[in-house]
């Protein structure tokens, strides 16, 4: 059930494709498997950390991939013939998550400690991308230049 109609929108934005696209893909995983439990911080003006809960996890049974705006965490343990639980309520079965990056966000860093897989992001904005001042001339001086540059 769709509680967002984007149809007003649509005819009047340009290039929010992604945006749109990134809306429908939440309400149709709103109600998926939420396995592992994960939070997301804000740690600085542009950092964030991701912390997933992975007990029963080494750092060789997680695979971090970082593509173009989408960051996937994927586990999977190795199978051990070594045990016969008669009961066992620690979940140790595969698991794939997918988090959707803003532009600019990279990952910087990966740590795992005491069953908790650490992943921290940093939005960095190219200078090109960031607000600049642009200097205003008089219209005396631009318009002399202009002329000068005409009659050269």
């Amino acid at each position: 059930m769709r509680t967002f109609d984007p149809t007003p929108l649509w005819r009047s934005t340009v290039g929010f494709d992604r945006l749109f696209d990134l809306i429908d893909e939440t309400a149709r995983w709103s109600g998926a498997d939420n396995y592992p439990p994960y939070n997301i911080e804000r740690t600085g003006e542009d950092q964030y950390q991701i912390t997933l809960a992975l007990a029963g996890f080494s750092p060789e049974d997680v695979t971090i991939t970082a593509e173009q705006n989408v960051l996937t965490v994927e586990g999977r343990q190795a199978e051990n013939a070594e045990h016969h639980y008669l009961y066992q309520g620690i979940s140790a079965r595969p698991f794939r998550r997918v988090f959707s990056l803003a532009d600019y966000v990279e990952v910087k860093n990966a740590s795992f400690e005491g069953g908790l897989l650490k992943i921290g992001l940093v939005r960095e904005v190219p200078e090109a991308m960031k607000p600049r001042r642009i200097a205003i001339g008089s219209a005396g001086n631009d318009n002399k230049q202009l002329e000068h540059q005409q009659a050269a």
